[in-house]
């Protein structure tokens, strides 16, 4: 099943600087603003290289700079291959203020396709991203930051042993302001063993960074038709962080749904085609909606809040899931209760005109994780409403996953995001 191995792997060095100050958040979540905010507090953080600008092609730019730092010193392999285990402790109010650690380890997985059973994803991915980071890993030959997959491990095994090989003082502890993130460097050959023997009869579910994986798949085959490295080297392999499926540190956001320009959108046009299949409850306090949607997720129910301007929104809460069996007899019953697939399916699809390929594009359909950007967003006008969401179930994912189904794209947001630049896997390659 999953191959994972360690690895060299690529790090600043002290003479870098301030590793709080070389390293940020992912890329596709990071505004030009906060890019130049992040270059001009040390010229070297790591989003020079995962977030390219300069020059007439960024990306060999990109491939120019990496070089040019290992040549001075600023980034150095370790000697050893390890595998390297990544804490982060946080709080937010998805979790009432209650501190929070997840923790899994960093190594690189076998990048195969999704067809072979052994990676599993569970959201679509749009080609413009995955063009993208392929022309990144093409001048780079490198994994600036890793994907985030889950595994079941029912007795815990490895987290066991990842607990037991991070008792010592880290190699890296620093804050970001929000997440306090540490690392800890395993090279002990019979430790690093052990782990990989863990996974000889394990899957893994993509949690975060589908476009990234695709495109390692794209890259292995790119190197192989290219002689630029063999079947079965280290382009065949991608870094990945791996965290136990039920690890209690884990957190996941809700994803917003935000309408736009739709031609003759009306309201009321809406609530009347909602009162099908969804008890409508108007409220006047958006304050609440949170709690509301909080009440009825424990509940095990199916609802939603609808916004579209003005003191009034609506609690769409639906009457029975067996609608969802018959609209979509091919799908799983994992697809066919997710709360997405059933705002996606009855409202924005069947009463609002929006397909799926408009949904791809997002022609009429943008989406947020803040609560407040999406109820601003529709009192500006910017949107004409928005569905608040509660947010998919880490159980939901894997079952999806295990179907072998799809969720629609921005069906979730794992929370903290991983951090860039703590440790890179960089791939020797016939240049």
């Amino acid at each position: 099943m999953a191959e994972i191995r360690p690895f060299r792997g690529l790090r600043f060095t002290d003479k870098a600087g301030d590793i709080a100050e070389l390293t940020c958040p992912p890329y596709d979540i990071i505004s030009e603003s906060q890019r130049q905010e992040y270059l001009r507090v040390n010229p070297c953080n790591v989003i020079r290289l995962e977030l390219p600008r300069e020059g007439e092609d960024p990306y060999a730019q990109a491939g120019e700079t990496l070089r040019r730092w290992e040549e001075e010193g600023l980034l150095r392999r370790d000697t050893q291959p390890g595998l390297y285990i990544y804490e982060e402790e946080f709080r937010s109010a998805v979790t009432e203020g209650e501190v929070k650690k997840v923790k899994g380890f960093i190594c690189r997985v076998k990048a195969e396709p999704f067809s072979k059973g052994t990676v599993l994803p569970h959201e679509e991915t749009l080609s413009k991203a995955k063009a993208d980071r392929l022309n990144l890993m093409k001048a780079t030959g490198c994994n600036f930051s890793q994907i985030y997959s889950l595994y079941m491990d029912e007795g815990h095994v490895t987290r066991e042993r990842l607990d037991n090989l991070s008792k010592d003082t880290p190699r890296y502890e620093f804050s970001d302001g929000l997440v306090t993130h540490r690392l800890w460097i395993v090279n002990d050959p019979v430790a690093i063993q052990a782990i990989c023997d863990d996974f000889a009869g394990r899957k893994l579910y993509i949690a975060d960074g589908h476009h990234r994986y695709e495109t390692a798949v794209n890259f292995s085959q790119y190197c192989h038709e290219n002689g630029i490295a063999p079947e079965g080297g280290e382009a065949d392999y991608v870094m990945m962080m791996l965290v136990d499926m039920e690890h209690e540190g884990l957190v996941v956001f809700p994803t917003h749904r935000l309408v736009r320009n739709l031609e003759n959108f009306d309201v009321q046009a809406v609530l009347n085609g909602c009162q099908e299949h969804f008890e409508i409850t108007a409220m006047t306090d958006t304050s609440c909606i949170q709690e509301n949607l909080q009440a009825l997720y424990e509940a095990g129910k199916k609802a939603f809040a609808f916004y579209a301007g003005g003191e009034t929104w609506y609690l769409l809460t639906l009457r029975d899931l067996a609608v969802m069996a018959e609209l979509l007899p091919d799908k799983s019953e994992a697809s066919q209760g997710l709360d997405v697939t059933v705002l996606h399916s009855l409202v924005l699809e069947k009463l609002m005109g929006i397909d799926k390929e408009n949904m791809a594009n997002q022609v009429n359909l943008t989406y947020t994780r803040s609560l407040e950007e999406a109820l601003e967003s529709v009192q500006k006008g910017e949107s004409q409403c928005t569905f608040i969401l509660n947010p998919t179930r880490v159980t939901e994912i894997r079952d999806v996953a295990a179907a072998g189904e799809k969720m629609p794209q921005k069906s979730t947001y794992f929370y903290p995001k991983l951090i860039t630049g703590l440790v890179m896997n960089e791939m020797e390659l016939e240049k």
